[in-house]
């Protein structure tokens, strides 16, 4: 697949990578992808951050390259590199830049050779396999209290925390990200499923005035 690199109208001529979920116009094309151009000063915000790349990990969960991923299941943080989520046991997944997916594949596959030669583990890029939104705002856990029977309180589910649950039907990674002081979730599922879960987080937030803002890189 070839890609266009940084921002501008997408043509016609112009091949490029597509999230499941339709950009709202006007359509314009960001780190190769094509993304919303739509900005917003509404409260609450949905944007399709399918560009970011998503790197998957799976070994041993009390091993050795456990450790020296160092977020347990349940957790996410950051690093150089990007947003590290315990997905689930023994399974992490990797959130970076558009474009990187094959440098954080490397370096973690490298990591794995290093500190863990003996464990099984694999390392998959599952970008273009994967749909990812985030919901930013005061009201975002109130949003998603419609779709999620998951306790959203700060005391219950605080800022860096990961779980994966049913949202509007859907198995859905749910990752806890605040931006500064506002409260921000990544939501994550399959490819199939991205644009009926965006429909539907959108089709919830109607009542609490949400508005799509469109996807800038780096994104995460």
């Amino acid at each position: 697949m070839s890609t266009r690199k940084g921002s501008g109208c997408v043509s016609e001529n112009t091949v490029i990578a597509r999230s499941p979920i339709p950009p709202a116009a006007p359509a314009r094309v960001e780190a190769g992808w094509e993304v919303s151009g739509c900005h917003t000063d509404a409260a609450l915000t949905i944007t399709d951050c399918t560009p970011l790349a998503k790197v998957h990990v799976r070994a041993p969960w009390n091993g050795t390259m456990a450790k020296a991923l160092g977020v347990p299941f349940g957790r996410a943080a950051r690093d150089s590199g990007g947003l590290l989520i315990g997905s689930g046991p023994g399974e992490w997944l990797m959130l970076a830049p558009p474009g990187t997916a094959p440098e954080v594949a490397a370096r973690l596959a490298a990591m794995a050779a290093e500190s863990a030669p003996e464990e099984f583990v694999t390392v998959i890029d599952l970008t273009h396999g994967r749909a990812l939104v985030r919901l930013t705002g005061g009201q975002a856990a109130d949003l998603l209290a419609c779709l999620c029977e998951v306790d959203l309180h700060d005391d219950m589910t605080p800022d860096g925390t990961a779980f994966r649950s049913s949202v509007a039907g859907v198995a859905t990674d749910v990752i806890r990200d605040d931006r500064g002081e506002i409260r921000s979730y990544l939501l994550h599922c399959e490819r199939s499923s991205g644009r009926y879960l965006s429909g539907a987080l959108t089709g919830a937030g109607d009542s609490f005035g949400i508005g799509i803002d469109g996807f800038s890189a780096p994104g995460i």
